[in-house]
C-alpha cells in the first residue's frame, strides 16, 4: 500500500516536473517566434491586405523617392547609404529584378554626379534619360543641413541652389532644364511624356509650375501662400495630385514666409489637394490634421494612396492611407510602426513600391519594398 502510493506520488513530481519542462520549450518557442516577428523585423503586417508577394530592394542608409520606368523594369531612387561613400543623398536606379544589394559590394548604378545634394528623380520618355534635381553647380559639397532645435518644429531645407536636370544612364548630364534664380525641384513627368511638373520659389514663394518635357513654355499653376510640392501626374495625364500647406492665421502665414526667407519649411501640417494640369478645378482632398504628403493616383484614376501621420499621438508614425478622389472612404493600407511613405504604382497598376523603416533591426535605416498590389 505505501509503495503504490510512493509510487503514484513518484510518478505525479515526474509528469508535474515533465509539464514544468514543456511549458518552459513552450515559451521559449513562442518568444523565439515573437522575436523573429517583433516590429523591426517584420516585411509585411497581416492587416496590409492590398500587398502580396513583398521584398526589399535596398539595405541600409535612407532610401526614398523611388519611381518607376515607363517600362515598369526599373526604378530611379535616392539614397545616401554610408556604405557606397555618400554624404547625402544622390540619384540611383536599378532593375526590380536581378540585382541583390544585400550582396556586398553590391551598388547600383549612379546616375547623378556625387556633388552637392540630389532629390526626387524620374524616367523620361523611352527609359533612356532620368531627370532630377541637384545642388552641384552650388557647390560640390553636401549643402549644410539646419540644426535640430530642442523643442523646435522639424524643418526641410529648401537650397536655392537646386536646379533640374537631365541624365542619360552612365550619369553623363545632358541638359540643364532650369535656369531661374531659386529652388527648382520636386520633378515628376507625366505618364503620356509630355509634360514636366515641379516646384519653384521663383517667384518668392513655393509653387507648382508645368512645363513641356524640353523644359519650355513654363506656367505657373498654384498660386495661394504656402507649401506646393510633390505634384504627380493621374493615370490619363489630365490631373495633378500635391500636397500643400494652407493656413488658418494670420501669425502661421507668417511664420512660413520668414522661414522662406531663411530657406526653410516645417513640413508638420499639410492636406492633398488636386487639380487639372492647367491649376483649375483645384480641390481640397483630405482634412485630416498633420502631415498628409506623398500621394499618388490609385491606376483607376479615382482614389489617392498618400502617406500620414494623422493616426499618430507622436507625431512620426508615417503610414500608407488610400482615400477616393472625393474625399470620402478613407483605408489604412501598411501599419509600420515608424515609417511608410512615397508610394508609387507600376505602369500596368499590378505593383507598388514605397520605403519604409521596416525590418530594418532597430536602425534608423529606411529601404525600398516593392509589392504586387491587390484591390
Amino acid at each position: 500500500m505505501h509503495f503504490t502510493v510512493r509510487c503514484l506520488l513518484s510518478s505525479r513530481k515526474i509528469k508535474s516536473s515533465v509539464m514544468k519542462v514543456l511549458s518552459l520549450l513552450i515559451a521559449v518557442c513562442i518568444s523565439s517566434q515573437m522575436v523573429a516577428q517583433s516590429p523591426q523585423s517584420l516585411i509585411h503586417y497581416p492587416q496590409e491586405k492590398h500587398l502580396k508577394n513583398i521584398r526589399q530592394l535596398t539595405f541600409g542608409g535612407d532610401n526614398a523617392e523611388a519611381y518607376w520606368s515607363f517600362d515598369g523594369k526599373k526604378v530611379s531612387f535616392q539614397s545616401n547609404n554610408k556604405a557606397w561613400g555618400l554624404s547625402c543623398d544622390q540619384i540611383f536606379y536599378m532593375p526590380v529584378e536581378g540585382l541583390n544589394l544585400n550582396v556586398a559590394g553590391t551598388k547600383a548604378p549612379l546616375i547623378s554626379t556625387g556633388l552637392g545634394r540630389t532629390t526626387c528623380a524620374y524616367f523620361m520618355p523611352g527609359d533612356k534619360q532620368i531627370l532630377f534635381g541637384s545642388t552641384h553647380l552650388g557647390g560640390k559639397e553636401c549643402p549644410q543641413e539646419p540644426e535640430r532645435v530642442a523643442g523646435g518644429k522639424y524643418l526641410w531645407p529648401i537650397y536655392d541652389s537646386y536646379d533640374i536636370f537631365v541624365s542619360d544612364l552612365k550619369g553623363k548630364i545632358r541638359k540643364q532644364l532650369t535656369h531661374e534664380p531659386g529652388y527648382d525641384a520636386e520633378a515628376t513627368v507625366s505618364p503620356k511624356g509630355d509634360k514636366i511638373v515641379f516646384t519653384s520659389t521663383r517667384n518668392g514663394d513655393l509653387d507648382l509650375y508645368v512645363m513641356d518635357i524640353n523644359g519650355k513654355n513654363v506656367k505657373q499653376i498654384t498660386h495661394e501662400i504656402g507649401y506646393d510640392g510633390g505634384a504627380f501626374f493621374s493615370p490619363d495625364g489630365k490631373k495633378l495630385v500635391f500636397r500643400a500647406s494652407r493656413f488658418k492665421t494670420e501669425e502661421a502665414k507668417k511664420e512660413y514666409l520668414d522661414n522662406l526667407k531663411q530657406g526653410l519649411v516645417a513640413p508638420t501640417e499639410m492636406e492633398i489637394f488636386t487639380c487639372n494640369v492647367d491649376g483649375s478645378d483645384l480641390k481640397q482632398i483630405t482634412n485630416l490634421g498633420k502631415a498628409n504628403w506623398a500621394p499618388f493616383y490609385h491606376p483607376s484614376g479615382k482614389k489617392i494612396l498618400f502617406s500620414s501621420n494623422h493616426k499618430s499621438s507622436r507625431g512620426f508614425q508615417f503610414n500608407l492611407f488610400m482615400i477616393n478622389e472625393d474625399g470620402t472612404g478613407l483605408e489604412q493600407i501598411t501599419f509600420d510602426g515608424v515609417f511608410d511613405s512615397f508610394p508609387m504604382f507600376s505602369p500596368d497598376g499590378k505593383k507598388i513600391i514605397f520605403s519604409s523603416n521596416r525590418n530594418n533591426n532597430g536602425t534608423r535605416d529606411t529601404n525600398l519594398f516593392v509589392a504586387d498590389w491587390v484591390d
